[in-house]
């Protein structure tokens, strides 16, 4: 279980439509069209681990009042162990007129306040197989008995602490702090060598200073700051991103990587995030006219193939990989899974994304768009991770995950497949498991058409 320790804010998007001007002043109206709600701070951050289908606890502080009714909404099953926050929640409310930001509306976000810290949530703190820290600077770190808490935590269990501005000092053994670049400058001072003066000021482990399309700086213990590159992405709005990384970064350090791994892993996943549109691409359903705020899908549970992958050879265990359309799943495609599940100690599934299957198979398909080809797989009792790729080979993804084993059906020649001297590059092997003449994602399309 991961732990989420901070502020949590209630996020507003109001967007419309702005085509005149306000007879009372030279601003423009808008016409709100529509009327989004998401957690945000802390818990946009649990958010994205529930997402990940990973077990996770928000402890935080929460009021009592409408827009925490709202928050608490918006966080559907996540568990949350609360105290009391002393003040109205504070919300943040975005208008934007067509893809441009009008205005923000900050209400409650002045003055921090001194919420309460329960036993409850200390002990949710001392469970947890991994902790971040999203500190928006409204009071709930200044507490000692959270902070000493989190300290003793952080001996023997990764501690990831996203700091602010307003915020208070991380705690000292913090396995990685993450600010951004400007934040960095203004605790250190100065640009140059942020990070190992943060690393060496704050007593922690690693220091990553964020920067944005430029990837990120690591300092560790050894002194030498380390520039990690990240996938350079167009984003008209980063919010999310810091969250993002640090969840990610929680992942991969509860899986047994270490601080660089941890790191890259954190970057790559926020530039993805960032590709797929942001905040506004998380599944929260837009509302109008006060309608009740929707809750975001309960996930299936379907650990993250990367994480897998580091935990079973962190322990020595053996790797196993296989790959495909699987457009429309079928029985041959669930022997051929469980027979190479039995080749090792995991099974990860590299899936083509729906732009590399119609480039591979043609305009009508996929079948099944990748969401649900994911959702099916991950269901798989022999499955266990799954992740898309969007080249036409998975060479890529192959040379992250890096299998010992990669596994295709009796169909296939292994000595011919174009992966299998990459597979053998770092010592993996390539091999065939028993075909299933009949079954195929043809003929059952076929099949189904001449049902409909």
């Amino acid at each position: 279980m991961i732990a989420v320790v901070g502020d949590v804010l209630l996020d507003v998007d109001l967007s419309g439509s702005a085509t005149r001007l306000s007879p009372d002043a030279p601003v423009p109206v808008v016409d709100v069209e529509g009327r989004s709600v998401r957690p945000g701070g802390a818990g946009l951050v649990a958010a994205f681990l529930a997402m990940d289908g990973e077990e996770v606890t928000l402890v935080t502080a929460l009021a009592d009042d409408d827009p925490a009714a709202e928050l608490r909404a918006t966080l559907g099953p996540l568990a949350v162990v609360a105290g009391r926050l002393n003040q109205g929640t504070p919300v943040k409310t975005r208008v934007r007129a067509g893809s441009h930001a009008v205005v923000r509306v900050d209400e409650n976000c002045g003055t921090p306040s001194r919420p309460s810290v329960t036993p409850e949530m200390l002990a949710a703190i001392l469970r947890a197989d991994a902790v971040i820290v999203a500190d928006y600077g409204r009071g709930l770190l200044r507490n000692e008995a959270l902070r000493e808490t989190l300290a003793a935590k952080a001996v023997e269990s990764p501690v990831i602490w996203d700091p602010h501005p307003r915020g208070e000092t991380p705690v000292d053994g913090c396995w990685m702090v993450t600010p951004n670049d400007s934040e960095a400058q203004r605790f250190a001072g100065s640009a140059e060598g942020a990070a190992a003066t943060l690393r060496t000021l704050w007593n922690a482990r690693s220091v990553a200073v964020t920067q944005g399309s430029r990837g990120a700086v690591l300092a560790t213990g050894d002194g030498v700051e380390k520039q990690l590159a990240v996938t350079a992405v167009e984003a008209a709005d980063p919010c999310g991103a810091g969250d993002r990384l640090a969840a990610s970064v929680a992942i991969a350090f509860a899986a047994g990587a270490d601080a660089a791994a941890a790191l890259e892993r954190g970057t790559q996943d926020a530039a993805t995030f960032l590709a797929a549109g942001g905040v506004g691409s998380l599944p929260w359903s837009s509302l109008v006219d006060g309608s009740e705020p929707a809750r975001p899908p309960v996930p299936l549970r379907i650990p993250d193939a990367f994480a897998v992958a580091e935990a079973v050879r962190a322990r020595g265990g053996r790797v196993v990989a296989t790959g495909g359309c699987f457009d429309l799943l079928h029985a041959g495609h669930a022997k051929t899974l469980a027979a190479a599940r039995e080749l090792g100690d995991c099974l990860i599934v590299v899936v083509n994304s729906d732009e590399s299957v119609t480039r591979l198979k043609g305009p009508e398909r996929p079948i099944m768009r990748e969401e649900d080809r994911v959702d099916l797989l991950g269901a798989l009792e022999c499955v266990d991770g799954v992740a898309v790729f969007g080249e036409d080979t998975p060479h890529a993804i192959l040379d992250r995950i890096r299998p010992d084993v990669w596994v295709k059906g009796g169909d296939y020649d292994a000595a011919s497949l174009p992966e299998a001297s990459l597979v053998a590059s770092w010592g993996g092997r390539t091999v065939t498991v028993p075909f299933h003449p009949g079954r195929s994602t043809t003929h059952l399309a076929s099949a189904l058409a001449k049902v409909g």
